[in-house]
């Protein structure tokens, strides 16, 4: 098992219409080795770092089928493959709490693309990508995966 060096506190957010929609977590770190396969095993859920992150929504969010209404989560990763990730959205708020699937809000499948250069310590952003939407993105090692979203449309939103 390849050492890790110390886990830091990290923090992201975006504000999408007036919503702010944030992330903190811990950034591992290994100090060499291979990530994905070895550290982080494949078929297995991982938590971005010592516990999930924990991930907040001031507004009613839509992934890939499913709806992540205002509030608090925490978020996972199921890297299944080296080419097939999901991203899931648990409604368990208890980072410190072990997974549990009966609390998924839902998983949404991750875009996966190469890093330009090695990331050394994983990094997790919530980017705004369009007016109305962002995406979740992890990023370690050589891969960045991805995961789309967007405010739910409401009626009279102006933005709309």
């Amino acid at each position: 098992m390849i050492a890790a060096a110390a886990q830091p506190p990290a923090e992201t957010s975006v504000k999408i219409s007036g919503k702010t929609i944030s992330t903190s977590y811990t950034a591992p770190a290994p100090q060499n080795g291979k990530v994905f396969g070895a550290v982080v095993p494949y078929n297995k859920v991982w938590s971005i770092g010592k516990q999930p992150a924990v991930f907040h929504t001031d507004g009613d969010l839509v992934f890939q089928g499913f709806v992540v209404p205002k509030g608090d989560y925490t978020l996972w990763v199921l890297p299944v493959t080296a080419e097939r990730w999901q991203l899931i959205v648990s409604k368990q708020k208890d980072p410190k709490a072990a997974y549990n699937p009966k609390l998924d809000a839902g998983r949404a499948v991750m875009k996966l693309a190469p890093a330009p250069a090695p990331v050394e310590t994983c990094t997790l952003r919530v980017k705004k990508t369009a007016a109305l939407a962002a995406a979740i993105e992890v990023s370690w090692e050589n891969t960045i995966a991805s995961a789309q979203f967007h405010l739910e449309r409401v009626a009279g939103d102006s933005e709309w």
